[in-house]
């Protein structure tokens, strides 16, 4: 289980917490804007829009988890057992996607969530594998710029686009619940509440934080939606770029998952892999790993764009430590 964010402000933050109970070999990918995107049913791509994001490289196609494109567009997937609908391939007028492909179909080529829903408009979402030896993930999206949000969901009918105000997305159950979901928080504030059960009763709150009493806690996907928006919602920016990516991951910190919460049916515990920040403007990828909180970028610049060839940079999971040995003596 997983949890995306679109944090819109006048640059755009966008990132994720990945859930999961082992590792894929992922790591953070950048895909040049010459590197040949071959695809299985639509037309190959030997120009585009580059990308920088974690993926796994699989015969050589990076099978991107989240990434963003240099024009500010996110994309990331989030697992939708029991609900995602593909495909068999058909030629005609539509456009037939893998699952896998999705991410970068369509990143390489809009500059924008309208020009995204242009595109997904005409794809047909197919059930297809990336190999003999990764199964076809049933996956739904969170797809964003620094204007707006959107949820993109393969259903019985075909794909749906929903406008996304809230701007978060999990898994399970479909988008219109998560939404719907809300209602029921409606009373939680970040302020002290208000004596409305008995107005004649001097009572006062005893602790801060009880404006949010009723907000849930627990793990689940639908818990973790509401607290996610919630947090979204009453997070102060900060005033520099270091402290509004430090604030990012502090909302994101609020939906991870430690080791051994979370079981599997088998027992095997899933937990948050890694967090990240997508910062476009900056051109630059953070994030942290479940063994290293310390928070590591990539970044690229017009130079390293035009390239042909994948970029990989291992995920640095070592836990950093670091001893303040100075202090002063008072």
């Amino acid at each position: 289980m997983c949890t995306a964010v679109s944090h819109i402000d006048t640059y755009g933050y966008f990132g994720r917490t990945l859930d999961l109970d082992r590792g894929y070999g992922e790591q953070v990918v950048a895909t040049p804007r010459r590197f040949v995107l071959n695809f299985r049913f639509c037309p190959t791509l030997r120009t585009h829009y580059a990308l920088l994001g974690m993926a796994a490289v699989a015969e050589g196609l990076p099978l991107y988890f989240e990434a963003m494109n240099e024009c500010g567009l996110f994309m990331a997937g989030l697992n939708f057992p029991h609900f995602a609908a593909y495909f068999a391939p058909v030629a005609g007028k539509k456009d037939n996607v893998a699952p896998f492909e999705l991410i970068p179909w369509v990143l390489a080529q809009c500059r924008s969530v309208e020009e995204a829903k242009v595109k997904l408009a005409n794809c047909r979402l197919v059930d297809v594998a990336p190999n003999d030896r990764l199964p076809v993930a049933p996956l739904h999206w969170l797809l964003a710029d620094s204007h707006e949000a959107v949820t993109v969901e393969p259903t019985p009918r075909g794909l749906r686009v929903y406008p996304n105000a809230v701007g978060v997305l999990t898994n399970n159950p479909p988008f219109s619940f998560h939404m719907h979901h809300l209602t029921h928080f409606m009373q939680v504030s970040a302020a002290p509440p208000q004596n409305n059960l008995r107005p004649d009763l001097p009572l006062v709150p005893y602790s801060l934080g009880m404006g949010g009493m009723g907000l849930p806690g627990d793990l689940s996907s639908a818990s973790r939606f509401v607290r996610a928006a919630f947090v979204k919602a009453h997070l102060q920016k900060g005033e520099t770029e270091a402290a509004r990516v430090g604030q990012f991951f502090h909302l994101l910190g609020t939906v991870a998952q430690p080791y051994g919460c979370t079981q599997l049916p088998d027992g095997a515990p899933e937990y948050t892999r890694y967090t990240c920040c997508c910062a476009p403007h900056q051109g630059r990828y953070y994030y942290t790993t479940y063994e290293n909180s310390r928070i590591t970028f990539v970044s690229w610049d017009a130079d390293n764009r035009d390239g042909d060839r994948l970029v990989a940079y291992p995920l640095l999971t070592n836990l950093a430590v670091h001893a303040q040995k100075t202090g002063n003596v008072l």
